[in-house]
């Protein structure tokens, strides 16, 4: 009787743990969102080397871990901005990995919507295209953020080290969350990968796939009042048997 109290116990605690990591896990991932607008407080090194810590056990194809990063921080993040948008504006649009040819159907109206819903929060007019172009560029200043890291892969690691990759940012950004750090993937400067290249000094067998943006959120800036939506379930979800 006692060993099947105890083991009646221990399941019920298991149980318990369990629900609460899932409430925990839902939590992180309906509190993060893509901030658009940073302070200038850095991040303590510690913190950056857990959310790094963290993000290092991700799962990847055989183990292969495709990823390395490039951390920008401090001042160099200023000069690697700078480098980025004098570049965006006097140059054609140069990506290691093939950028979308279209996007059709669902996936058009998505972006529609997304575009029109944070232009919106930041009031500017879809006729300002003045206004338009400077919020653009925020994507080559990093949103203000403090720090920035950009996300490689292995050339010969082909589709799977870019697959890897991206599951590599998802815990990312997960991780950061979860210590109050605020985050936004950009794949924009992964479509001028020759100057990030150029100014990072990073190898041609390495692929740019996109950047990461983190640093504290700036409470009161309009872009991080918009959150974008999710499609239901039912639409990306196919049940067989």
């Amino acid at each position: 009787m006692t060993n099947t109290a105890e083991s009646s116990t221990k399941d019920a605690v298991s149980a318990s743990a369990t629900v609460d990591a899932a409430a925990t896990l839902e939590q992180l991932l309906d509190g993060r969102y893509s901030c658009r607008g940073f302070t200038s407080e850095p991040v303590p090194e510690e913190t950056i080397d857990r959310i790094f810590r963290m993000a290092q056990r991700t799962a990847s194809w055989c183990n292969s871990q495709a990823w390395q990063v490039e951390l920008v921080t401090g001042q160099a993040t200023a000069a690697f901005g700078k480098h980025l948008t004098d570049h965006v504006l006097s140059s054609d649009m140069s990506s290691d990995l093939p950028a979308p040819e279209r996007y059709d159907g669902v996936y058009g109206d998505r972006r529609r919507a997304s575009g029109m819903g944070l232009y919106s929060a930041l009031g500017i007019e879809r006729s300002d295209k003045e206004a338009r172009l400077r919020q653009m560029l925020e994507n080559y200043r990093f949103f203000g953020a403090p720090h920035v890291a950009v996300i490689t892969s292995d050339a010969g690691l082909g589709t799977y080290g870019a697959v890897d990759c991206g599951g590599y940012v998802s815990t990312f950004l997960a991780a950061a969350t979860s210590l109050g750090v605020a985050t936004c993937a950009q794949a924009a400067i992964a479509l001028y990968s020759d100057a990030v290249r150029e100014h990072l000094q990073i190898p041609e067998d390495r692929l740019i796939v996109c950047g990461i943006a983190f640093g504290y959120a700036d409470a009161d800036h309009p872009a991080n009042t918009f959150r974008a939506e999710r499609a239901d379930l039912s639409d990306v979800v196919r049940r067989h048997g």
